[in-house]
């Protein structure tokens, strides 16, 4: 027979009873209420996975563990952290992020902002790679200049609109030809001057397509704005996935502990336009899949190696907005599932740091 002090030795024995709040037995079903180590997403899904089979090991499929777990009170580390202050309007502020260059990043975040938009969603994008601006080319506004607006008696700048999605890039101020020669003080004070001195109006998510791997710009952008996510984006291929761990370690550092929403596979598989039920797994079959298990983060989706989407980003129309195609579907699936990570960020973070989402279109929290 199951009994309390049986489950307590168990927990001294797996070394967790100091995490333990509450603790009751009412038949077959334990009732466990624990603080995990730190408030991030994934160290909590590490504990309740690793909770669930020690007691399916030790006890048998038979008994069902009812876990409740909460965040710690912030460390005095947390505490002193440089957020930055909050942009009016703007509800959640999701970074792009990759570990290295020509995995598609921007592709990606492009697509993601007009699938919000057509989701119903009020979005901007901030495209933060100072070097190598991309937004204007994918959203056929190359040659188009913000002008200056009055707001409260401030002149800010307008950001530049299509398809649904506000947008403001380096790649507007600087000729198409010219190279952007900058250091990196340089490049944050512009990146400063596009997110404080635009009239972004009401978002429901700002998306910051940031500069591949960790740096200035990276850290500019967490100390200037409260990032409520990052999202990760990679190829399968072995190399990006190197370098992917690094930029998911930036995120969870201490100093910064960002949550990760999840990983996003490009160019997961290619796909023939004749062929559309064929899948070639050229740069591997699903190397983010294992890495996300690795991490305790999910996999937000799987984008196809699809030459449409090459030539839609060419041409300056994202290959999401082609209605009742393929791409759209994935594309409108993976946005879902952000969502879905971001409501339960929300939900499980410390409420001073949750932002409330108030339409899911469609979108609900996992269920455990």
């Amino acid at each position: 027979m199951l009994t309390k002090e049986k489950v307590q030795d168990f927990l001294k024995e797996i070394e967790v009873d100091d995490l333990v709040n509450n603790l009751q037995i009412m038949g077959d079903d334990v009732y466990i209420d624990m603080t995990a180590h730190s408030p991030a997403m994934h160290e909590k899904k590490k504990l309740e996975a690793a909770m669930k089979q020690a007691f399916a090991s030790e006890f048998g499929e038979e008994v069902h563990l009812k876990l409740k777990i909460v965040s710690p009170e912030p460390t005095e580390i947390q505490q002193s952290q440089i957020k930055g202050k909050q942009i009016k309007g703007i509800q959640n502020i999701i970074a792009i992020a990759s570990g290295k260059g020509g995995v598609g990043k921007s592709t990606v975040a492009a697509n993601m902002a007009v699938t919000l938009a057509k989701m119903g969603f009020k979005v901007g994008l901030l495209d933060a790679d100072i070097y190598g601006p991309s937004v204007p080319t994918m959203f056929d506004t190359e040659g188009e200049k913000p002008i200056s607006v009055d707001v409260d008696g401030k002149s800010l700048m307008k950001p530049i609109e299509n398809y649904g999605v506000k947008m403001l890039s380096i790649g507007y101020f600087s000729g198409a030809n010219q190279a952007v020669v900058w250091r990196g003080p340089m490049a944050s004070k512009a990146l400063n001057q596009m997110i404080r001195d635009a009239a972004w109006g009401e978002l429901d998510f700002l998306l910051i397509d940031l500069p591949p791997g960790t740096g200035d710009i990276h850290l500019s952008i967490i100390q200037e704005v409260p990032v409520t996510g990052a999202v990760i984006v990679s190829t399968p291929q072995h190399v990006a996935l190197a370098d992917v761990r690094k930029g998911i370690a930036m995120f969870q550092m201490e100093s910064i502990n960002i949550p990760v929403l999840g990983l996003i596979e490009n160019m997961a598989y290619f796909t023939p336009e004749e062929l559309p039920d064929n899948k070639y797994y050229i740069f591997g079959n699903q190397g983010a899949q294992y890495l996300a298990d690795d991490l305790g983060i999910p996999v937000l989706g799987e984008i196809p190696l699809i030459q449409s989407i090459r030539e839609a980003g060419d041409v300056g129309r994202p290959a999401a907005l082609q209605e009742n195609s393929r791409i759209a579907e994935i594309y409108t699936e993976t946005a879902r599932k952000m969502v879905e990570s971001l409501v339960e960020r929300n939900k499980n973070l410390p409420p001073t740091e949750a932002v409330k989402i108030t339409t899911m279109a469609g979108c609900s929290p996992k269920s455990k």
